[in-house]
């Protein structure tokens, strides 16, 4: 399929089944796509303003605000425009550019819970070593490398995809996905299937890595009230997001690699849009109103509001 310009064109079969109530669909989205955005926008000026939140854990934190202000924004402006049209279309350029937002997305949600884990595990098992091992400079290494390590996955992953020859045009989704695209190829596209492979594993290994720091650290806080509760602030948030963003995805996934039909498009819509949707809108909750120093700036800041309009 070709539009005027003789661009090459993806076809989105995932909305084949709204047509009936894509004006509700469309209203709740809207919602949720701006609520996402003013709560997220809105906790990353409060830790950027708020110089007592200027500490390792928050502003990891806030890297977490900002990638799902990226994630979000790689999904909805796409879909909202796809429920008001008949033929649900998108070029070659702006589906491997919505599938490089959304891979990055998920890359550095993933590396940055990972390092969040590594930052609970240092406060906790080693309290005297923290402040000398996670200093401001090390805080900006680490996000400098989530950062870039998320580019080149995304970046490698993208440039695998491009060569590819296409046979097809049919996407069975609501967006682009990589895996969804590559089965398309008309050529061999063993190299595409292993570097998803080591993707997986890569990022296997980093949940391992989480669940490690997680048993010594619950060894650690079961020796003290202090470090029970301090476990329950700060790493319990950190594990529910962990466990809502990997099950939900690797499903996804493995119903991208083996699935196939249309009795399981109603399952990969679901689980494709739950994270992409979920965690962007949990996470300002989990980590921002749940948590006493975010919560506590939050409400300063509003009731100077409320007194300035008064």
């Amino acid at each position: 399929m070709e539009n005027s310009t003789g661009e090459f064109m993806f076809v989105l079969h995932g909305l084949n089944d709204t047509k009936a109530n894509k004006h509700i669909y469309f209203a709740i989205g809207l919602v949720v796509y701006i609520t996402t955005l003013f709560v997220n926008l809105t906790l990353v000026i409060i830790v950027v303003l708020g110089k007592t939140l200027h500490e390792p854990m928050y502003l990891f934190i806030c890297n977490l605000y900002i990638n799902g202000i990226g994630g979000a924004s790689a999904f909805y402006p796409k879909i909202l425009a796809d429920l008001f049209s008949d033929i649900h279309v998108i070029s070659y350029t702006g589906c491997l550019t919505q599938m490089c937002a959304i891979y990055w997305y998920i890359f550095c949600e993933f590396t940055s819970l990972t390092i969040m884990a590594y930052d609970r595990y240092l406060a906790i098992c080693k309290p005297l070593e923290y402040h000398s091992i996670m200093t401001h400079q090390m805080v900006v290494k680490l996000l400098v490398c989530i950062w870039l390590f998320t580019f080149l996955e995304t970046s490698v992953g993208a440039a695998l995809t491009s060569r590819l020859t296409l046979c097809g045009n049919e996407i069975d989704k609501l967006y682009c996905f990589n895996w969804d695209v590559v089965k398309l190829s008309c050529t061999d596209i063993t190299l595409n299937s292993l570097y998803g492979y080591i993707l997986i594993f890569s990022h296997a290994s980093q949940f391992i890595f989480i669940i490690i720091s997680y048993i010594h650290i619950i060894k650690a806080s079961l020796k003290s009230k202090t470090e029970r509760v301090k476990f329950m602030q700060t790493c319990l948030p950190h594990l529910i997001t962990l466990s809502n963003f990997t099950f939900s995805l690797l499903l996804d996934v493995l119903c991208a690699r083996y699935g196939n039909g249309e009795r399981l498009q109603a399952l990969r819509n679901i689980l494709g849009i739950e994270f992409l949707v979920v965690p962007p809108l949990l996470n300002p909750i989990i980590y921002g109103i749940r948590m006493t120093q975010i919560r506590s700036r939050f409400v300063k800041i509003y009731n100077q509001k409320i007194k300035a309009v008064g």
